[in-house]
């Protein structure tokens, strides 16, 4: 049987679910990816020193209103959903934020160097007060850390909120490190409650470090992929490996069922793939070894009813020889001299018959067990014709039966023993002379037929009745009894079932029917002879 198609085996529908399932899942965290870095990185669409002016108005307008306000609370509520880590830094010391994962190292320190006692140093727009919040994002609204320069705002130089000035030994303002280290370039915006700076908002002006994404990222992203993951083994559980376990199951059933020899048993076949040949295979071991009880069964049947046919014959004539030897021992018994001759050629007679029905069972089972070893000459069809007139000329003599033989042009020799198919042709031609009254008359023919030869014994006598044509070959059947005007007695009962075991040894065909004007006709196909 040929190999499953490609895309039914099952070793790629594997290895294909598998590969779609990675692909979706990493498509699928990529998407999410980027709608979470989008959040982060482009949403919402404002600048730092933006969003640090909207969270000190929002963080001002709280205070005002509720000054004893809790200001972490507050800012989780309302600014959780920005990705944008900021700080939140009032005078009173109090400090909050939307994500402190998400700042940079030590960027509280550095907005802590901030001094509180510089809170509420004059007013919103008064000289030395801090400069008056805007949403515009200008110059004016906010304070950076970046280096001034040409159109850069003017930084205060008194309040809370003034970047120290350097000090000796070079060290930087509060959002450096001293020594020359690495700055953070910061945007913040002051909060201002009734004219009075009460606090500040301080925003990276960089987005937040890759480290910082993937730690906000990762349990998200964690989770939906081990979510995804067990949806797609799903799928391919009930996609690609339930429907090939329901089949591995039946077979699985089939082969217990075939093993405790129950040999009707089928698998599933259906599928197209590895378990599909499988179970096809399985399925013809099936039906081979069913189809091998079957022959076994009724070889059992046919070897009980040989040995029931066997008995039955041989019983008879040694019936008959034991009858009349004892006939004959006794003494009290007196026998003239031609009885006692009479009952000794019965006894002889039974005991011919007696060997007759031993040789030619000996002699069918060495045919059908291929015991013997034929030969592959070229035969002539003439000779043997002219061997089995010359065997049966003394009967055929005595019943005056005429024995005719025709040979059509151009019919060829045949391949065989030609022992073996003079055995077989006399056997026909004895049962043929058997059952045709006197003054009748046997034909033997042959004519080339499908690269070989047809060899055809017809006679006279009445026939065969059709019920019994299909069992004129089986050993011991007889139907002396439906054939009118027998002159002969019937034989053993094993010559046509001898004639079948040799021309099937040769590779040929018999077959009996009943012609039709009358008689019965027995047709021997035998191969040509190739040289």
């Amino acid at each position: 049987m040929s190999d499953p198609v490609w895309y039914r085996s099952l070793y790629w529908r594997i290895a294909l679910g598998f590969i779609a399932m990675l692909a979706i899942l990493l498509l699928a965290q990529g998407l999410l990816f980027l709608w979470l870095t989008d959040r982060i990185f482009g949403a919402p669409a404002r600048t730092p020193a933006q969003l640090a002016a909207l969270v000190a108005d929002d963080v001002a307008a709280e205070l005002q209103h509720r000054p004893q306000a809790d200001l972490d609370a507050f800012v989780r509520d309302h600014f959780s959903s920005i990705y944008q880590p900021f700080l939140v830094v009032l005078a009173t010391g109090q400090r909050a934020s939307n994500r402190p994962t998400g700042l940079p190292p030590e960027f509280g320190r550095a907005v802590g160097r901030l001094r509180g006692d510089q809170f509420g140093g004059g007013r919103v727009g008064e000289p030395g007060g801090p400069p008056r919040p805007s949403l515009s994002g200008t110059a004016d609204a906010r304070r950076s850390t970046s280096p001034t320069g040409p159109g850069s705002p003017p930084k205060p130089t008194e309040g809370p909120f003034s970047e120290p000035r350097a000090g000796p030994g070079g060290g930087s303002g509060p959002f450096g490190r001293r020594g020359g280290g690495p700055r953070y370039p910061i945007e913040y915006a002051p909060i201002v409650v009734n004219d009075h700076q009460v606090g500040i908002v301080a925003v990276p002006s960089n987005p937040p470090p890759v480290s910082v994404a993937l730690r906000e990222l990762g349990p998200t992203l964690t989770w939906f992929g081990l979510g995804l993951l067990g949806v797609g083994a799903t799928l391919t559980a009930l996609f690609v490996f339930r429907p090939a376990h329901k089949r591995i199951r039946s077979l699985e059933q089939a082969a217990r069922a075939l093993g405790e020899g129950r040999t009707d048993v089928r698998a599933i076949e259906a599928g197209g793939d590895e378990v599909s040949s499988l179970a096809r295979t399985f399925n013809r071991m099936a039906v081979d070894l069913d189809s091998r009880a079957m022959a076994l069964a009724e070889s059992d049947r046919a070897r009980r009813q040989l040995l029931a046919d066997v008995s039955h014959e041989l019983m008879t004539p040694l019936s008959a020889i034991r009858g009349y030897v004892e006939t004959l021992g006794m003494a009290e018994l007196p026998l003239d001299h031609d009885t006692r001759n009479r009952y000794l050629g019965i006894v002889e007679q039974e005991t011919h018959k007696l060997e007759a029905i031993i040789g030619d069972l000996l002699d069918l089972a060495r045919l059908e067990g291929g015991g013997d070893r034929f030969r592959n000459d070229p035969v002539a069809v003439e000779d043997l014709f002219t061997r089995v007139a010359d065997r049966h000329q003394p009967i055929l003599r005595d019943r005056h039966i005429t024995l005719d033989f025709s040979i059509a042009e151009q019919t060829p020799r045949i391949r065989g023993d030609a022992a073996r198919l003079e055995q077989a042709l006399q056997n026909v031609a004895a049962n043929a002379i058997r059952h045709t009254p006197s003054d009748g008359r046997v034909l033997l023919a042959a004519a080339p037929s499908n690269d070989g030869v047809v060899i055809t014994v017809r006679d006279s006598g009445p026939g065969i009745p059709a019920e019994h044509l299909p069992r004129v070959f089986d050993r011991f059947y007889k139907v002396d009894a439906s054939r009118a005007g027998t002159a002969i007695r019937s034989g053993s009962g094993l010559g046509l079932s001898i004639v079948r075991a040799i021309i099937e040894r040769h590779g040929g065909s018999v077959a009996a029917a009943n012609a039709p004007e009358g008689g019965a006709l027995f047709e021997l196909w035998v191969p040509r002879f190739k040289s």
